[in-house]
């Protein structure tokens, strides 16, 4: 019977690919008797084609790859009948993105957060290190945070003691990328107490008032 096929599957599958050359697909009726035209679907829209590849086969191209068609369905389906048709999902492989230095300078006694660039496909291996060694995370004081894309280190109420650089490093079996951050733990400013102020501002106040007063007095006995 009258059926589809892209790059030679006629059933659904899986295409691996890597970041940046571009890939081609091509759809081909098989066991078809008269002209069928073609539709390409990108995800839930439809692609633009021209005339001319509309008609028995119908080509597509996707360049550059980049990381946003990673984990996207291209289809391919017969115009007449919809159910007709095979997809193809893109599987782009893709190592850490992940560089650079960052200088955090951060009071005492506040929480700082460090945040790293964890994407990756494969999926990658994080870990932590402070001045080159393998982090120690103290219990409530050390916070992890982790999704597919994001990798957090907060430490909460910051001593002088956690000064130091601390490297977040993103490691996959295609590569790997690590980010500095030079943390420096500033002196706690003195916090005056609201009320003392103002306890002080109405004695000063008073006592200048007062002593106006009683320079009135003696200047009126004179």
């Amino acid at each position: 019977g009258l059926e589809l096929s892209v790059n030679n599957h006629a059933a659904d599958f899986s295409l691996s690919t890597m970041l940046g050359p571009p890939i081609s697909l091509s759809c081909l009726v098989q066991n078809s008797s008269q002209a069928e035209e073609l539709l390409w679907y990108r995800g839930d829209g439809q692609v633009d084609l021209k005339d001319g590849n509309k008609v028995n086969i119908s080509n597509i191209c996707v360049s550059p790859v980049t990381e946003s068609d990673n984990g996207v369905t291209f289809t391919c389906k017969l115009a007449r009948d919809t159910s007709v048709q095979v997809s193809v999902l893109l599987d782009v492989q893709f190592p850490p993105q992940l560089s650079g230095e960052e200088s955090l300078q951060i009071e005492e006694e506040k929480d700082v957060t460090m945040s790293c660039n964890a994407k990756s496909n494969p999926q990658a291996q994080t870990a932590w290190y402070k001045n080159n060694s393998s982090l120690t995370l103290e219990q409530n004081r050390y916070q992890l945070y982790q999704t597919s894309e994001v990798f957090q280190l907060s430490i909460i109420k910051v001593q002088k003691s956690d000064n130091g650089t601390y490297t977040c490093v993103v490691k996959s079996p295609l590569g790997e990328g690590r980010k500095d951050f030079h943390l420096i733990v500033e002196d706690k400013n003195p916090v005056f107490p609201k009320e003392a102020v103002i306890a002080a501002v109405v004695v000063v106040t008073a006592t200048v008032l007062f002593g106006i007063v009683a320079r009135r007095d003696k200047i009126f006995k004179v």
